[in-house]
């Protein structure tokens, strides 16, 4: 009982501290360890935590990161004292249990360090591939409402190709490129992607299937989702939009510890949003939901788990494919007298897509050299109803291509990396091994119906909607099958630093494919299976003129798509290949005001199938393509408050030995030659007028083609679209308004697909 009373009367103390990156900036959701008490927490978002009722004595704090060496602190805790130890990380870049990004208040715009667009801990002025990054502070600016605004700020994106279920592909290089990667890994969604749970975008440019895979990348490169995190504290926000077309949203963001000692975090993210079209009929209405959680297991392992869920009900936008004439002949989508505004369709026929997103990843500190990352990706996509294209029939008709029925893409994703950062010698290697396995899994049970005959030059009432195509239901074609594929890989890349401003990358990729072929319901055998194994190389190298301020940097990288068939001969295809040469410079300068780079790159893509002009209903696979060009790109803050993002893309696209019909021209869907994209926004950084700013910018793009072949062509009309918006940001709200399109430009996507006129849209945002 007197030991009891002896204890009970002891006076505690505590430990106090803060974790700081080289540049003085807090570094969040670090693992802190009390050794002897086994108490551990992370640290918040201003790099600091806290150890509370600890009896007088000697005390050590284990601080560990992934990608650093492990730091013990010796405390001595003395009664009714807080004892301070902090940390100051000699290392700027790494790679933390939770996702870290070396920022700078000197240019909001300009956050560049990604752990994803290398997997490894390598600063984008060590990385010898050009990408682009989006962030949040720029999402947030210009009030952006779905993917396609947010690329506008990515040169050579373009306008995006809208697919009827509300699936976005941007041009990168002169080649389609879809956002099918998250935090790294499968994150497909063949529906509307809702960016309410999105950090930033990063469009990294190039073949990357080195890294990425042939399935999740294109040659010209792949987007990558970053996700929101949980981090340490309670916070969130609610936003409410509302603007023209009876356009309304309401989106929120909740963080919260989930236990005292907050190794366990849980965030929030949704929205649900109604869209009307700007053309007589017309409309998408959604949802979305987007939790993550994450979990300190032990001060060496962590585990995140985050969903992304979406439902959607909607209108197929206008697809347009033009009719071709006989005699050849050079056509615009402007003089087709295509009425701009109607949709030629009802808002009865719908269809209904949900997307689900499951992503967990466990990250395990092995040692202070070496961490291993571990991660399951499970995607899933569902279409059904009706989804529709127009085909024009004469230069005054066309009749509507309508899909009925339900359609599932599934993707697993399953990838182990070990990642390490050590010395070989006095000099610095860093390498990462991979194992992934992707299977893809697609199932059709649809019908496509061919509707009536309408004359589009007349002011008619449209006959194109759900009680017309159900009658024409037996005519119909019906699709009903499965197919699926798998994929093993192994790779490994390598960055070594010959010296401290000299760094040499090496990568290589094993793929082995298979194709399980088509298997239609009606027999239940499949056919046309086939596998292939492919080899995908990437070297790199890059010097520092100035260190850490300026680089050189050229690369190597390969892309490929697997093949099926053969030729006459029984030549079985191999994959294609696609191989880029780049070479370029990156500076970050004047402490992080200006943040750019300017590259030049050619890409060379073989083994691409053509008709055998002497053997019907045969290929062969000698055809070849090249995509040459300039890319430049800028985020700069020249004084307190100015931020300025600037792009421009040249693209020369041509097929160098193809058929007759298309040789020696512009693939139809590389999108425009030149395309430039520009923002610059004014934010009062003090005074009475603290918190008012203003934005404008706009994207331009020249003329294009959606066919283009020597007999015909279709072109697509440059054009120029501003955007503008004003704002009043504080610490609790954040009120803005902004105008899409100012002048009402009309402007059309690659499948021809009409741009909305000028939209104002007002957002108040609620802080907490």
């Amino acid at each position: 009982m007197s030991g009891f009373s002896i204890c009970a009367a002891q006076t505690t103390g505590s430990i106090s501290g803060k974790i700081t990156l080289i540049d003085g900036s807090p570094f969040s959701s670090v693992s802190v360890t009390l050794i002897e008490n086994h108490r551990a927490t992370l640290t918040d978002a201003g790099g600091n935590y806290t150890f509370n009722n600890l009896l007088p004595g000697r005390y050590t704090i284990r601080i560990q990161i992934l990608g650093a060496k492990e730091k013990d602190l010796e405390v001595i805790v003395n009664a009714d004292k807080v004892t301070e130890a902090n940390y100051h990380l000699t290392k700027e870049n790494v790679q933390a249990l939770q996702e870290v990004t070396i920022t700078s208040a000197a240019n909001k715009f300009s956050k560049k360090e990604s752990v994803y667009a290398a997997r490894l801990p390598l600063k984008n002025l060590e990385n010898p591939q050009v990408y682009t990054t989006v962030p949040k502070e720029v999402i947030q600016e210009q009030i952006a409402i779905d993917l396609g605004e947010i690329a506008k700020n990515v040169p050579g994106a373009g306008i995006p190709m809208l697919a009827n279920q509300g699936r976005v592909t941007f041009r990168s290089r002169g080649f389609e490129t879809e956002p099918m990667v998250r935090n790294g890994v499968a994150g497909f969604a063949y529906t509307a992607i809702d960016p309410a749970n999105l950090e930033r975008i990063e469009a990294i440019k190039g073949p990357s299937a080195t890294l990425f895979g042939t399935n999740l990348s294109s040659y010209g490169g792949l987007y990558n989702r970053v996700t929101k995190k949980p981090y340490n504290g309670f916070g969130g926000e609610l936003s409410l939009f509302s603007g023209s077309r009876d356009y309304n949203r309401l989106a929120f963001d909740v963080n919260t510890p989930v236990n005292a000692d907050k190794t366990v975090l849980f965030r929030l993210n949704g929205a649900t949003t109604f869209d009307k079209s700007f053309q007589d009929l017309g409309f998408t209405n959604s949802i979305s939901l987007a939790p993550s959680f994450s979990y300190q297991i032990t001060d060496k392992l962590s585990m995140l788990f985050d969903v992304e869920f979406g439902q959607a009900k909607g209108t197929s936008v206008v697809r347009f494919n033009p009719y071709m004439p006989k005699i050849g002949v050079t056509r615009s989508i402007e003089t087709m007298n295509v009425p701009y505004n109607r949709l030629f369709g009802s808002n009865d026929l719908t269809y209904q897509t949900q997307m689900l997103n499951l992503f967990t990843q466990f990250n395990y500190k092995i040692s202070e050299e070496w961490t291993s990352q571990t991660i399951i990706s499970r995607s899933r996509t569902s279409i059904n109803g009706y989804i529709s294209a127009l085909n024009q029939k004469t230069d005054s008709t066309l009749a509507a291509n309508i899909m009925r029925g339900y359609t599932a893409f599934i993707a697993t994703d399953l990838q182990q990396n070990f990642t390490g950062d050590f010395m070989i010698g006095s000099h610095r290697n860093r390498l990462v091994l991979g194992l992934d396995y992707y299977n893809n899994a697609n199932s059709f049970d649809r019908l496509t119906i061919t509707g009536p005959l309408v004359d589009y030059t007349k002011p008619t009432i449209t006959q194109i909607n759900r009680a017309t195509i159900d009658a024409l239901a037996a005519s119909g074609a019906t699709r009903s099958e499965s197919n699926g594929d798998n994929s093993y890989a192994v790779y490994a890349s390598n960055v070594f630093n010959v010296t401290d401003r000299l760094l040499a990358m090496l990568s290589l990729r094993l793929d082995r494919y298979f194709n399980l072929g088509v298997t239609p319901v009606n027999t239940g055998v499949a056919t046309g299976a086939y596998n292939q194994t492919a080899l995908s190389p990437k070297l790199g190298l890059v010097y520092q003129l100035l260190k850490d301020r300026v680089s050189v940097f050229g690369n190597y990288m390969n892309g490929f798509t697997n093949k099926p068939g053969s030729d006459f001969n029984g030549n079985s295809f191999k994959p294609e290949q696609a191989n880029q040469l780049e070479t370029g410079i990156k500076a970050d300068i004047f402490d992080h005001k200006l943040v750019g780079t300017i590259s030049y790159y050619d890409i060379r893509v073989k083994n691409i199938t053509r008709d055998d002009p002497d053997h019907a209903n045969f290929s062969l696979q000698d055809a070849s393509q090249k995509s040459q060009g300039i890319e430049f790109e800028l985020t700069a803050s020249p004084f307190a408050g100015f931020n300025i993002i600037a792009g421009y893309a040249y693209n020369d696209s041509k097929y160098t030995n193809a058929a007759s019909s298309i040789n020696g021209l512009r693939p139809a869907l590389s999108g425009p030659a030149n395309t430039i994209n520009f923002w610059m926004s004014y934010q009062v950084p003090e005074g009475k007028m603290k918190g008012f700013g203003a934005g404008f910018g706009g994207n331009h793009g020249s003329a294009s083609f959606q066919t283009n072949t020597t007999t015909n062509k279709v072109i697509i009309p440059a054009y120029t679209m501003l955007d503008a918006t004003l704002f009043y940001d504080q610490r609790r709200f954040r009120i803005g308004f902004k105008v899409d399109n100012l002048t009402s430009e009309k402007a059309w996507s690659v499948r021809l697909t009409p741009q909305a006129p000028a939209r104002v849209i007002g957002n108040l945002i609620f802080r907490f």
